[in-house]
């Protein structure tokens, strides 16, 4: 563990302790191997999952792990036409986990996030039973506003470039402010707190993870 590291682990008490003020339970791993075996056992076999667009919940091994036949998943991708998305919508508000991450985080536990189509949004704030966010110490920042500018200025423009999006953050690498027809950023989300207890769930590595 590198300086880095361990100055973000010495401050893991404290985010887990604001985040469980806010209804959020919160848990710490050393590493993503040992957090994805411990969300495993945390998801009852049979249960159904669905996710947003996450690089973080790829990168740490999560998606892979769940690729059996233990879990009923539930894959946008699959749904092709309007009225195949539409259904399959109805559907992922229902499962049992949502797996996201979250475009950034405070020290204090407020979370970040910014959508185009604001469907991760929506299942964040109501529907699926529980939410599972993963995330890793480089989207902790010091506040609100310096999660959005994180977001305009260092995720979103990653996601279109991986997206392959016609936006002037693709060329330019930061927020322009842009109302264009391809912009990913529609909806901006701060979750203050949960109204229910222990739906949401944050598991944390101090590891670098996603944009």
């Amino acid at each position: 563990m590198n300086n880095l590291q361990a100055a973000f682990s010495a401050a893991v008490p404290n985010i887990i302790k604001n985040l469980a003020q806010r209804n959020i339970e919160a848990f710490y791993y050393e590493n993503a191997k040992t957090m994805v075996e411990d969300i495993l056992k945390k998801i009852p076999a049979g249960s159904s999952i669905t996710w947003g667009g996450s690089e973080s919940i790829k990168e740490c091994g999560l998606m892979d792990a769940i690729q059996n036949d233990t879990y009923v998943l539930l894959d946008r991708t699959t749904a092709k036409t309007p009225e195949e998305q539409r259904e399959f919508y109805s559907k992922a508000v229902m499962a049992d986990v949502f797996l996201m991450s979250t475009n950034a985080i405070t020290y204090d536990g407020e979370l970040i996030n910014i959508d185009g189509n604001g469907n991760r949004l929506a299942c964040l704030m109501q529907g699926p039973k529980e939410v599972f966010i993963i995330v890793g110490m480089n989207k902790f920042v010091g506040s609100v506003e310096e999660g959005i500018h994180r977001i305009q200025n260092i995720a979103s423009p990653a996601n279109v470039q991986r997206l392959h999006k016609n936006t002037p953050c693709y060329t330019l690498g930061k927020c322009a402010h842009c109302f264009s027809r391809e912009s990913i950023c529609s909806h901006t989300v701060i979750t203050r707190r949960s109204s229910h207890p222990g739906r949401i769930k944050v598991f944390i590595v101090p590891e670098n993870l996603g944009y």
